[in-house]
């Protein structure tokens, strides 16, 4: 598989496309507002502790609180300031009371961490802030590096399932036993296939490095407080996907290729020949034809090969996916024709899915079938597509209704949600109130205006597409409100109004006065 990795940078955003045989198949999008925060580790402070939920919230000095669920706290080496609990102690007068008077106010469940309000906690983030939400943590802290993952307060040693040689693996095991410090593990990364104990020892040297560093502001800073910084998006996909399977990376900021230059010296030298410096006048995205690309991934419908096509819709619920005959006719019966839709829909929903890196609960709705055997073709192919993203999915079987439900792994906003903002007229909806049903609003306001208030002369203020629609047809809704109640209304065009936005301004009072009435 040829495999390129291309890097833009502005002076607004940075974004980085990777390509698979010259496809694009993900792409990732930094604004200086909006920097990655995975992988970060914080000093946080216990804000609230809710047994109802089986988590709690933690500040971390980043706006809102952070969620952390009770199946992400391990052990207790997690507490920075803890204190013997009081409900171990013995107490005076305590042993005429039973078991379950003991543990009547003990809220927490038997299998529940000893977390308490206010309490000094080491925390990482393992998914970023998403639609008001805070960042989601773990107390399962571990320090990634080129070529193994450090994990504090473990022993034991991982090796990547990716690794496939049994003899590689049982070496990679034994290496990391040995250099292995104590209280600690480690997890052999893919990319330490076939690298001696000399490259993988100055990998651990550096992580060990990192870690005290860490060590020492949690010692002497209060929380919350950042205690340890994770690489920005560009290097910690150089340092995670720049493998021996990647053909070149191309950057067309001097200062991008200096950084990754200087990068790949210390951590992979014998690649440093495949790091490319774009200077051409053609914009980058557009010279290796990665625009078109990302054209087709903020768009709601993807069409394919075939005539068919995907449509994708984003909520904050879930993501709905309806698969199209569209123009596709074929030649076959209705089951066959839907099979092979069905197969190539499936295709492209996985290739969808990774670029627009959509998380999540996920609802796929393929042309029906009535074969058993069918449905099992297109559920396969979906799994076997799926396996090429680096998240971790779940996929079900295809219920009787034609639905195939899955979860994505969320770990950062969607490129839907990181390219775009809310459009400030729908609110994301993406409809607005018809002109028909914005004339009956006006026409309302009108008669409460009537009712309560003895007023001549106003000005009714709208978009111009508005005011055309309004002077427009049989009837003239203006003239008609004027008769009913005995009322001079000014139309006043204004194109900085929305299209289902009216104002009206009192002459009199010369002030806007919708909002009165």
């Amino acid at each position: 598989m040829k495999k390129d990795i291309f890097i833009n940078q502005t002076q607004k955003e940075t974004r980085i496309a990777i390509h698979e045989d010259d496809v694009l198949v993900e792409l990732y999008v930094e604004k200086p507002e909006n920097i990655r925060i995975v992988g970060n580790i914080y000093k946080g402070v216990v804000e609230n502790v809710l047994p109802g939920m089986q988590a709690a919230f933690v500040d971390i000095g980043i706006g809102a609180n952070a969620f952390l669920p009770f199946s992400e706290v391990k052990g207790e080496s997690f507490l920075l300031d803890q204190d013997d609990d009081e409900d171990a102690k013995p107490r005076q007068g305590n042993r005429g009371r039973s078991r379950n008077q003991k543990h009547r106010h003990d809220h927490r469940r038997p299998n529940a961490p000893k977390l308490k309000t206010g309490q000094q906690i080491l925390v990482q983030v393992i998914k970023e802030p998403y639609m008001g939400k805070g960042a989601r943590v773990t107390t399962n802290i571990s320090l990634p590096g080129r070529f193994l993952v450090l994990v504090p307060n473990s022993n034991s040693i991982g090796i990547s399932r990716k690794i496939y040689n049994n003899y590689e693996r049982r070496r990679l095991r034994r290496s990391c036993q040995e250099m292995k410090p104590d209280g600690f593990g480690l997890i052999a990364r893919t990319v330490t296939e076939g690298k001696d104990d000399e490259t993988l020892g100055a990998d651990l040297n550096n992580l060990m490095d990192s870690y005290k560093r860490m060590e020492k502001v949690v010692k002497s800073k209060p929380g919350p407080v950042l205690v340890y910084k994770d690489m920005e998006t560009v290097s910690s996909l150089i340092r995670d996907l720049f493998t021996n399977d990647v053909q070149r990376v191309v950057t067309d900021s001097k200062g991008m290729y200096k950084q990754i230059n200087s990068y790949l010296k210390g951590a992979a030298p014998q690649l440093l020949d495949r790091l490319i410096h774009y200077k051409k006048k053609l914009p980058l995205f557009d010279a290796y034809h990665v625009q078109k690309g990302i054209d087709i991934s903020m768009a709601r419908k993807v069409g394919m090969k075939s005539g068919a096509s995907i449509v994708i819709e984003q909520t904050e619920a879930l993501v709905s996916i309806d698969v199209n005959s569209g123009k596709f006719i074929g030649r076959k019966d209705h089951e066959a024709n839907a099979v092979k839709i069905n197969l190539e829909a499936a295709r492209a929903i996985a290739q969808q899915l990774r670029l627009r890196d959509l998380g999540g609960l996920i609802v796929i709705d393929f042309i029906d079938m009535s074969r058993e055997d069918n449905k099992k073709k297109v559920y396969y192919e979906l799994r076997r597509e799926l396996r090429k993203d680096r998240a971790k999915v779940a996929v079900s079987y295809i219920s009787d209704f034609g639905l195939l439900e899955m979860t994505r792994q969320r770990i950062r906003l969607s490129l839907l949600l990181s390219a775009t903002e809310e459009c400030p007229v729908c609110k994301g909806r993406g409809r607005i109130m018809s002109k028909a049903a914005l004339t009956t609003q006006i026409e309302g306001w009108f008669r409460r205006f009537h009712s309560k208030k003895r007023e001549f002369r106003l000005q009714l203020v709208v978009n111009p597409e508005l005011a055309k629609f309004l002077r427009s047809g049989r009837k003239n809704v203006v003239r008609s409100i004027q008769w009913q109640h005995f009322i001079k209304v000014e139309i006043v065009e204004d194109e900085s109004k929305n299209m289902d936005e009216f104002r009206v301004i009192s002459k009199k009072q010369s002030k806007d006065i919708t909002d009165d009435y």
